[in-house]
């Protein structure tokens, strides 16, 4: 696995790449026993990160491969249907993967989503329209959300 990190506009972003596909991406610096390499791959999904913060794209083109469970890839898979510059709630989640009473479930998938901002559960919000349980922090939540002009 290879893994490189760089500053971005809202901070040090750390991205984690195994078998020519995107694993982690992590807001932070983080620090790994695995190859500290700038892979082309890697460079791309920097590149694009550069262009989502400055407005100029809202879809990713690059190839993910997040490890999680058979429901929190359902989950996934449903945030990245969520488009740009808008929101959904957790309820409005849990409906579209046909499980109405899952709102804390698709929130604790949002928790261990591994790759922030390209699956971006930072575009799920409470029922009450309020910002609440991004595990980075609301702030940073506010600042991906004000970038997608969605608040």
């Amino acid at each position: 696995m290879d893994y490189f990190y760089k500053k971005s506009k809202i901070g040090y972003i750390t991205i984690f790449e195994e078998n020519k596909k995107i694993v982690k991406l992590k807001f932070g610096k983080i620090k790994s026993n695995y190859n500290f390499t700038l892979t082309l791959l890697i460079k791309k999904t920097f590149e694009e990160l550069d262009e989502y913060f400055e407005r100029k794209r809202k879809t990713f083109d690059i190839p993910i491969n997040p490890e999680g469970t058979p429901f929190q890839k359902k989950v996934w898979e449903e945030l990245t249907k969520i488009p740009y510059g808008t929101y959904q709630t957790y309820k409005d989640i849990a409906l579209k993967i046909n499980n109405e009473n899952a709102s804390r479930a698709v929130g604790n998938a949002n928790n261990k989503n591994p790759i922030l901002i390209i699956i971006p559960c930072h575009r799920v919000i409470g029922s009450n329209k309020k910002l609440k349980g991004y595990k980075e922090g609301i702030d940073i939540q506010e600042k991906l959300l004000n970038i997608e002009q969605a608040l």
